[in-house]
């Protein structure tokens, strides 16, 4: 094969909707990116189903939609059971497991194993379950892998209030353990950050010579400064699952208690609130409910229209593999604060340069960075600015699908020197 023939793409995403995680948002991206490149794409998924370009085909892998977002954690009743895959996961979620990458693995293989001559290359979106390994046993494979789930793990169970939820977290992220077995054993591995590299090295034993570093994108004709925009003073923005302990929204929301005190602060959080959930709770108890707004299911433009009227986004998270959330502000020029959890200090660079750092963890710390932030307006404009610059110098899709094309190309002749050889 040469090195400038078009590929034909199998890409794997159990769940894909592009409200759901960054895992959605990458997913629809990076497959158009790869389109207007010139290569085919069919995309195979499972619920929520992702809306994508016009040249990418869909087919639906439909799961019993066990974790939807009206009844998440429902028991499917036995009527639903329609085959061998069904049984798989309800019996795997009756153990007290996220099933769905378990199941979808074998979804997946049972729909491409009398179709492996129609692709070059499949592209698995951290499923890495067992039926992956099926699956590059007859097209060449690889895998990417946003950062390692052990970390939600050792996040959730830190913060289990008793032994039994404690037990409970780790029955639930047991599939963990199927994909560090499978990650070891499937032939590349790409990883969205340096940071994101290291912990899977050392929390799932992947060797390092099997992972690729490519960084992720954002659409930066899309996300671009908007100076119509009227700013609101005062406002803050940050994007969060709100009751997901790895994206720090309890500390943020306890340095809006301190800011209030002093100033004139809003708050938009780009998720949605699980009534009665901790965040719903901690806002009531800090008296926050009118300073503090929830919007979902928005469009991107209207994102965009949003940090333009904030003064400053906010990504107060623990962890980050590597965060679309924070590129997406510094591409509109919003001045970010941001944790240095994880992967953001080598994704959103310097402290006073192209960010506002501080502390995970750590409301004190973060209520002193936003306060920095917005006593300092000129500062601000600078970092937006310079924030801007170095996406556009680093993280576009374009970019993302060039240097992923580059590992396709290198697993396809690793197979093809493995056939040689034999």
């Amino acid at each position: 094969m040469t090195d400038d023939r078009p590929l034909r793409l199998a890409y794997l995403s159990y769940r894909s909707k592009p409200t759901v995680g960054g895992q959605g948002v990458y997913s629809r991206h990076l497959t158009k990116a790869m389109c207007d490149l010139g290569h085919t794409v069919e995309y195979f998924s499972g619920q929520p189903y992702p809306v994508l370009d016009d040249r990418v085909t869909l087919h639906k892998l439909p799961s019993l939609d066990i974790f939807n977002e009206h009844f998440p954690g429902r028991m499917p009743g036995p009527w639903e059971i329609k085959n061998w895959k069904d049984l798989l996961e309800v019996g795997n979620f009756s153990l007290g497991a996220f099933s769905e990458p378990f199941a979808f693995s074998f979804r997946a293989w049972d729909a491409l194993r009398h179709r492996t001559a129609d692709f070059d290359i499949v592209h698995d979106n951290q499923t890495l379950g067992y039926g992956i390994l099926a699956i590059e046993r007859a097209i060449p494979t690889l895998v990417t892998l946003h950062h390692p789930i052990t970390v939600d793990r050792r996040l959730e169970m830190d913060a289990a209030p008793s032994r039994y939820k404690r037990w409970s977290v780790s029955r639930w992220y047991s599939f963990v353990e199927m994909q560090g077995r499978v990650a070891r054993k499937v032939p590349r591995i790409v990883v969205v950050s340096e940071n994101s590299m290291d912990d899977i090295h050392r929390d799932m034993e992947v060797p390092r010579d099997k992972m690729r570093l490519v960084h992720v994108g954002v659409d930066t004709d899309l996300f671009r400064p908007l100076p119509h925009v009227e700013q609101i003073p005062g406002r803050l923005l940050t994007t969060a699952s709100a009751d997901a302990e790895m994206k720090g929204l309890k500390f943020l929301l306890e340095a809006m208690a301190k800011l209030r005190s002093e100033r004139d602060v809003s708050l938009t959080v780009i998720g949605r609130p699980k009534p009665g959930g901790p965040s719903a709770k901690l806002i009531e108890q800090l008296g926050l409910d009118d300073v503090v707004q929830f919007v979902h299911g928005v469009t991107d433009e209207r994102i965009v229209e949003l940090y333009a009227e904030s003064e400053l986004a906010v990504v107060p998270s623990l962890y980050e593999g590597f965060s679309l959330p924070a590129v997406e502000a510094m591409s509109t020029t919003t001045p970010l604060v941001s944790t240095t959890g994880g992967a953001l200090p080598e994704v959103t660079g310097k402290d006073g340069e192209t960010v506002l750092q501080c502390e995970p963890g750590d409301a004190e710390s973060l209520a002193a960075a936003i306060r920095r932030g917005l006593d300092q307006p000129e500062l601000c404009a600078r970092i937006g600015e310079a924030g801007r610059r170095r996406v556009v110098e680093n993280y576009t899709w374009r970019l993302t699908a060039e240097r992923t094309v580059e590992q396709y190309r290198e697993v396809i002749a690793m197979r093809e020197h493995e056939k040689a050889k034999n």
